[in-house]
């Protein structure tokens, strides 16, 4: 490792420690990834932003990783409950597909989510179904002395594990009111570790176990999946805020359990916080979410929602408004439009020393991925007049690695979108504002108006006299 201590916060403790790894050579962590029962929404891909920053900065800091994001395209239940409607099954009725299907499409569309973020693909991305047996295993071998029957399926008895829900720390009769009672379990906090299907239900996904035709647990899969890629313990577990209070902790507990000890599975148990609107947090529940393409669709380059991400701490809340993802915009344009001119004045003569600009970097990600305070540093590199364009921009290549903002190879056009019923093109737009120049030029302004109202029917704002020079976007009703 080089530069600063890094520091991370880890939530088990709710302190920031020194990071060391259990094995220099190679660091793991492990992310829980999406239920793939709809598309995700911008609040669950601040996770994902969060966590490749985490992997980036290990990466910066010289350490080897293996990064696991697992699939979850086994359907849990409508809430961290034992009771209610299967999420994948639900989509499955809804759209009349098959729950294969449904799983197959979503998990693309969340893939292709991270690509447009510039999101690093992990190491691998295992899919739960492919994990059952092992899941069957898992349960057998915790069942005798942690583990009880009902009619509904096999449940954990969390009373058997040693400071059950250390990671939450919150009082019983606080997580008592986000778990729907279940008939016969020993405690509140009791989770399936496998649901039985009942008589006469239909269910796509369901297989044989010990404790009757069925599915798995939500929480079942992290613990099989993250032991079986990383081992019984390793560096990290990442996730949301809300997977603090009920899903980690009844990880941790199955945890024990198989090992037959009080360790946790992870060193560090790190978390992000929610994104919100006006209206509350982020959520599917009401059926109507913002989604990555929801911002496409009104003239935003992906990048500029991850800038808005990076402009706040991870374990802040962010609040997304559309005035503050417009910012963020404005801000990455002004950052590709600095980093074109420094191109365009390179002529490969480095002059002065950006280290100091490097030492800051480092300072600022080691400091719990502070990326808010990392930003400011690229501005007063790009800015720094004593430096010269190819030495600047030789800098920049760490700001890109750590940051992931792309800025040695995002082009100004690369940032004109359009949405997707778009009726004319990126480049039927460039051909109409210069023959419209052309026309402001031989002052017929009659064509002028004309070309510009063509575009405005087209669904495209001229915009004259921009600051910053951009000539148009799109409108989204």
């Amino acid at each position: 490792m080089t530069g600063s201590p890094l520091t991370l916060y880890n939530s088990l403790t709710r302190a920031t420690e020194t990071f060391a790894p259990i094995d220099p050579a190679n660091v793991r962590v492990y992310s829980c990834g999406p239920t793939v029962y709809n598309y995700a929404h911008i609040g669950n891909l601040r996770a994902y932003v969060f966590t490749d920053t985490l992997s980036r900065v290990l990466t910066w800091k010289g350490y080897p990783l293996t990064h696991i994001i697992n699939i979850t395209d086994v359907g849990h239940l409508t809430s961290d409950a034992d009771a209610g409607d299967d999420k994948m099954e639900a989509a499955a009725r809804a759209r009349a597909m098959s729950i294969w299907d449904i799983a197959a499409h979503y998990t693309a569309a969340f893939k292709q989510n991270l690509s447009d973020l510039n999101i690093r693909e992990p190491s691998k991305f295992p899919l739960a179904t492919d994990h059952i047996a092992e899941m069957i295993a898992f349960g057998e071998k915790i069942a005798p002395k942690h583990c009880y029957r009902l009619e509904s399926g096999l449940y954990f008895d969390v009373s058997t594990v040693p400071d059950y829900g250390r990671l939450a720390r919150v009082a019983d009769d606080e997580r008592e009111g986000r778990i729907d009672p279940v008939a016969g379990k020993r405690n509140p906090q009791d989770f399936a570790i496998w649901r039985t299907s009942a008589p006469g239900e239909n269910r796509q996904m369901e297989w044989d176990s010990p404790w009757g035709r069925g599915a798995p647990g939500w929480h079942l899969e992290c613990s099989v999946m993250s032991r079986k890629y990383l081992g019984d313990g390793f560096d990290i577990h990442t996730g949301g805020i809300d997977h603090r209070e009920i899903h980690h902790p009844n990880e941790i507990a199955q945890n024990q359990a198989h090992c037959d000890c009080a360790d946790t599975g992870a060193r560090f148990w790190m978390h992000n916080n929610f994104l919100v609107e006006r209206a509350g947090k982020m959520s599917k529940s009401s059926g109507d979410f913002t989604t990555l393409q929801s911002l496409v669709d009104r003239g935003f380059h992906p990048l500029a929602y991850r800038l808005m991400c990076l402009s706040a701490h991870y374990r802040s809340e962010l609040e997304f408004s559309w005035e503050n993802l417009a910012a963020a915009f404005t801000r990455l344009k002004r950052l590709v439009m600095a980093v074109e001119a420094l191109r365009a004045r390179d002529d490969g003569t480095e002059k002065g020393d950006a280290a100091p600009y490097l030492a800051r970097l480092d300072e600022a990600v080691s400091d719990d991925l502070n990326t808010p305070r990392a930003l400011p540093v690229l501005d007063d590199l790009l800015a720094d007049k004593k430096l010269s364009p190819a030495t600047r921009l030789a800098a920049l290549g760490a700001f890109v690695d750590v940051l992931g903002l792309p800025l040695l190879t995002l082009a100004r056009a690369d940032l004109r979108v359009m949405p997707a019923a778009a009726t004319i093109t990126p480049a039927g737009i460039e051909t109409r504002l210069t023959e419209r120049k052309a026309a402001r030029v031989a002052k017929d302004f009659a064509r002028s108006d004309a070309l510009r109202d063509d575009l405005a029917a087209a669904g495209v704002e001229v915009m004259d006299g921009d600051p910053l020079g951009w000539d148009w976007k799109p409108v989204v009703d």
